[in-house]
């Protein structure tokens, strides 16, 4: 085997460091042949980058979320009282009409009523 073959071979599995973009992620550890990888290179763990999060694909797609609860109308102060809710309980369908913003005493009862609504990621602010 020439080196470049071994090189290809050995990091075909790991991806790119997500805070970076430009080295591979760590290797944490192997366990019965088994690699295991970390979430960053080894460059951004030493320098304590964080982990850009996660962006909801509610958000992605230009939803907005109400100031006030869509099922009983209650209006928030504060922005973290309200969620978005999936009606059908499908993250992935991210239609408007599909889409609930509804307060946490709504969110409580929605769970409890076994409705298929799921919350959706909330973005941090």
């Amino acid at each position: 085997q020439c080196p470049l073959q071994r090189f290809n071979h050995k990091y075909s599995m790991r991806t790119l460091c997500p805070s970076c973009g430009n080295r591979p992620v760590a290797v944490n550890y192997v366990k019965n042949g088994v690699t295991h990888y970390r979430k960053q290179c080894d460059s951004c763990l030493r320098k304590g980058k964080k982990l850009k999060p996660k962006t909801a694909a509610w958000v992605l797609s230009g939803y907005k979320k109400k100031p006030h609860c869509e099922k009983c109308g209650f209006t928030a102060k504060i922005a973290e009282q309200l969620q978005v809710f999936h009606i059908d309980g499908k993250l992935s369908n991210t239609a408007w009409p599909n889409l609930r913003t509804i307060c946490a005493n709504c969110a409580i009862e929605v769970v409890k009523s076994k409705l298929p609504w799921k919350p959706g990621i909330t973005p941090d602010a």
